[in-house]
């Protein structure tokens, strides 16, 4: 694959030369893509794959894989995001050749590390398990043919023989359909390596850690919440992380680097001024038998700094979840990072219990931690703090969660429950006015320069 700064021209291809480079609505991407195409067009591709398979995470953790519920969501999906999903449609080579491109631009993202690869390839194996399934059964000789994969067709003997590995094996089948259903017998194949542009390095580094909601780096709510409101509003609006670095910050007067990183750009962003933080930090250090002076010789100055008072002017935004789960794990001694990610499971059931989480709910974010569905999991904890079957939303962002509880404790006026089925909760980046896919990826270098520029000395020790 090649990219360029200008506009990709679109090769010539009419009718069956079209049908021909992408013949079915799945693919075992068996050769990487070798057209020139644009940076813009690389960046909006690999954002709409991004945001495909979040959502089929999410789908994956919210429902039945393979019920109908589970399927028609999906498709929904798949077809808002205008991705390739079924054999009858008419026109489908653009919707193949976007699948095709994205998923190569997504695999060099997420080889970066193990956890990243085995995210990967969870979500692109549920994609093509539901692709799979809702492929006709005349088609499905043709696309494993030129696929070039080697299978059979199982004798009805066999089939019965091992009906339980092969119902085990999928959720789709069971009971009386597995008489109905062709079984094939495949040999497992390697999928091609890809290497990247050492061009493109950076961005796809940053993509494998992309946030694309929103930043709440405004300050329009700047000064709507007061300091001795916070106390109340840690244990009711906040998720885990800062609830749990509130609670260090009280007890013990003092936080280290990383939690101070973190709880204190999430405060700016739910609405604390500047003033506000400069007397919140320097009331409970000062509690800690910090001298005055010390504090505003050195403290002040770096909070300063986070509002873009101070140094390079930048305004700085909240750590989205992505970043707080993937980047600088707390060590002893630290309160930061996400209990989901970070905690032991049984101290984080030990801090669940103390939440008031029932004995039940409390399994059940077990059961997503386990999984590694860590904003799934904090999600499901949102529900049972504020008594609600389906909150309406995809967890992203520790402002997020505390906007939207609010929400709910104000009465619901801003979340439109009303245009979702309490049954089917939908995945979608609520309360959210995402930039469009070329500014969101291409804000992702500049973000690395802030991050590493000014965060380093930010409340420095």
């Amino acid at each position: 694959m090649e990219f360029s700064g200008v506009k990709r021209r679109k090769p010539w291809l009419i009718g069956d030369q079209r049908k021909a480079s992408y013949p079915h609505s799945l693919q075992f991407y068996l050769q990487p893509p070798s057209e020139n195409i644009s940076l813009i067009e690389f960046e909006n591709l690999a954002i709409d794959r991004l945001k495909l398979l979040k959502s089929v995470e999410n789908l994956g953790v919210s429902y039945v894989k393979g019920t109908e519920l589970y399927q028609s969501k999906l498709e929904a999906e798949i077809r808002r995001l205008k991705f390739s999903y079924r054999e009858s449609l008419e026109d489908e080579y653009e919707p193949r050749r976007k699948d095709h491109i994205s998923h190569f631009i997504l695999r060099l993202a997420y080889c970066q590390s193990e956890d990243l690869r085995r995210w990967f390839i969870q979500q692109e194996m549920d994609l093509l398990r539901f692709r799979f399934s809702i492929l006709p059964k005349d088609k499905i000789q043709s696309f494993l043919q030129d696929s070039h994969l080697h299978f059979e067709a199982i004798s009805e003997e066999e089939k019965n023989l091992r009906e339980q590995e092969i119902i085990a094996s999928s959720t789709s089948l069971g009971g009386p359909k597995l008489e109905l259903e062709y079984v094939y017998k495949l040999t497992a194949r390697s999928l091609p390596a890809v290497q990247s542009d050492e061009r493109l390095q950076p961005l796809l580094n940053h993509l494998s850690h992309s946030y694309i909601g929103q930043d709440y780096s405004i300050q329009g709510n700047a000064g709507k919440i007061s300091l001795d409101q916070i106390d109340s509003l840690s244990t009711k609006s906040f998720p885990p992380c800062m609830r749990q670095l509130h609670k260090a910050l009280r007890e013990n007067h003092h936080l280290r680097h990383g939690g101070r990183m973190q709880y204190g750009l999430f405060l700016k962003g739910i609405g604390l001024t500047l003033e506000q933080a400069l007397q919140f930090w320097k009331q409970e250090f000062i509690k800690g038998k910090m001298d005055p002076d010390k504090f505003d010789k050195g403290y002040s100055y770096n909070i300063r700094h986070s509002f873009g008072k101070e140094g390079k002017r930048t305004d700085y935004t909240p750590f989205s979840c992505l970043k707080i789960i993937l980047t600088n794990p707390p060590s002893q001694g630290d309160y930061h990072g996400c209990p989901f990610r970070h905690s032991d499971p049984e101290l984080l059931k030990q801090k669940l219990q103390s939440y008031k989480i029932t004995p039940g709910g409390i399994s059940q974010i077990l059961d997503l931690v386990k999984g590694t569905h860590y904003q799934v999991a904090c999600q499901k904890y949102f529900e049972m703090t504020h008594n609600v079957d389906d909150c309406g939303f995809s967890l992203n962002h520790p402002n997020q969660f505390f906007v939207e509880s609010q929400r709910v404790l104000n009465g619901g006026k801003d979340i439109k429950k009303e245009s979702i089925p309490p049954e089917t909760p939908q995945p979608k980046q609520s309360a959210q006015k995402t930039k469009n896919a070329s500014s969101a990826l291409a804000s992702l270098n500049s973000s690395l320069e802030m991050d590493m520029e000014g965060l380093e000395d930010y409340f420095s020790e």
